[in-house]
């Protein structure tokens, strides 16, 4: 599984340890700690595809045998339902995550944050990071996406659009900014944790903020694996997701604790739009978008 436009993209923006971080704005500490990490992603990710790459020209006469992914019954039902759950109009949870990576001395470190989110379907999210690398405020209101860094006075803005998925995609790509729960806000996440998955089964049950729930494991073709500890009925609301990096070195991963989740109420637009302060500042947002072109990762 890859982490923003769906779980693919979002997910994997967990190898970030820096969540919703700006480089101009943000400390050298949070930039290298990004940086190496990053590093030892993409060799990873080198070295994968070039194995796959050989394989795939050595077997080139071969006809691929159908694949049918291993999955419970019980691993399936609970999935869907927790689909359903994460399907309504208007969504909000708060969310306490940690990121954990070896440094470049092999040393495990630990990025800590605590994430409010506000959603409605389709085009509407706010999103306050509060963590390590400071506080970081997403707003998109279906036109528009702000930025704000209180700490710094300084905030920045882009035109953006489409659904919730595209709109932090294109967030992620112009302002270098990653928010690695997106998935929850997919169309469908059930569906999209379940294309890129071998196997999965339900491991036994546990107990959550003194909350019964399913332990679901699931082992994707992308070789990351993703625990997710669901309630015990039909409703199926996550409030555990791990996700573990096992091909990487050090076996990087991350991990959310989920708790407040409101599905009924409903939010008003003032949360997802922006009204800067008089005594904040804006800032350019990344040289990619100035250049039209992809800043260096």
């Amino acid at each position: 599984m890859e982490v923003c436009n769906g779980l693919r993209r979002t997910l994997a923006k967990a190898r970030r340890p820096a969540v919703a971080t700006h480089r101009s704005v943000d400390g050298a500490a949070a930039r290298g700690a990004t940086t190496m990490l990053r590093n030892v992603v993409q060799t990873a990710a080198f070295g994968v595809l070039v194995g796959f790459a050989t394989l795939s020209t050595a077997r080139a006469d071969e006809p691929a045998p159908p694949f049918k992914p291993a999955i419970s019954d019980e691993a399936a039902t609970a999935i869907s339902q927790m689909g359903k759950t994460l399907h309504a109009r208007d969504l909000s949870v708060t969310a306490r995550t940690v990121s954990v990576y070896l440094d470049e001395f092999g040393q495990p470190l630990h990025i800590f944050h605590t994430i409010k989110i506000a959603a409605r379907r389709p085009d509407r999210i706010a999103v306050k990071f509060i963590g390590d690398d400071g506080r970081h405020d997403l707003f998109y209101d279906g036109k528009a996406a702000a930025v704000f860094f209180p700490d710094s006075k300084k905030y920045m803005t882009i035109p953006a659009s489409g659904d919730i998925p595209s709109a932090l995609d294109e967030i992620g790509d112009k302002l270098d900014l990653d928010f690695p729960l997106g998935v929850l806000f997919a169309g469908s996440p059930d569906e999209v944790l379940l294309d890129d998955t071998m196997a999965a089964w339900q491991v036994g049950t546990a107990t959550v903020d003194g909350i019964e729930c399913r332990h679901l494991l699931f082992s994707q073709k992308s070789g990351i694996d993703v625990e997710l500890w669901v309630e015990k009925n039909d409703a199926a609301t996550p409030h555990r997701l791990v996700v573990t990096y096992p091909l990487l070195q050090g076996q990087p991963s991350f991990v959310a604790e989920f708790t407040s989740w409101t599905t009924e109420l409903p939010l008003s637009d003032s949360e997802f739009t922006f009204e800067p302060p008089a005594d904040v500042k804006k800032i350019d947002p990344t040289p990619a978008v100035a250049s039209g072109t992809e800043g260096s990762r």
